[in-house]
């Protein structure tokens, strides 16, 4: 194998890697308005689209492990973001659901989106561009998770 291999300029997990941290670095200002961190802001979203989830759900959606997340989650709880509770039927799982606090989180964090997809375009890309990234992005995705 050529060493050529092993220069930065020819990795792609350097790109995607330098890409996620800067455009994590573009979304921390409306993080910090809201006393939130991005992987917070990940659960909230699940949680916006569907309330009242089972921890391994989120997990699933997310492609996070379940000791990453409890964590998370214990630490959101306690910012009064959400609740865990045991589901009735069976104790092994955890429900995570909205407290009024994370439903009104929502209203405040709409906007983030339309302003970020502003920051890109001021910076010279199109929404076109954008776009067209998504779908080879998912199918990285997937390819990786299976």
């Amino acid at each position: 194998m050529s060493r050529e291999n092993l220069k930065l300029s020819r990795q792609g997990c350097f790109r995607l890697y330098t890409a996620a941290r800067l455009l994590i670095q573009v979304y921390q200002p409306w993080f910090a308005q809201l006393g939130i961190t991005y992987t917070q802001y990940l659960v909230l979203m699940v949680l916006w689209e569907q309330d009242g989830l089972p921890l391994n759900a989120i997990s699933r959606r997310l492609y996070l492990e379940s000791n990453t997340l409890t964590p998370l989650i214990k630490r959101m709880e306690a910012m009064k973001m959400v609740t865990r509770k045991k589901k009735k039927d069976d104790a092994r799982q955890t429900i995570v659901a909205l407290t009024e606090h994370g439903r009104a989180l929502q209203e405040q964090a709409v906007q983030i989106p339309g302003c970020m997809a502003s920051v890109l375009r001021d910076k010279g890309m199109t929404d076109e561009e954008f776009a067209a990234m998504i779908p080879t992005l998912d199918h990285l995705i997937e390819i990786l998770s299976k």
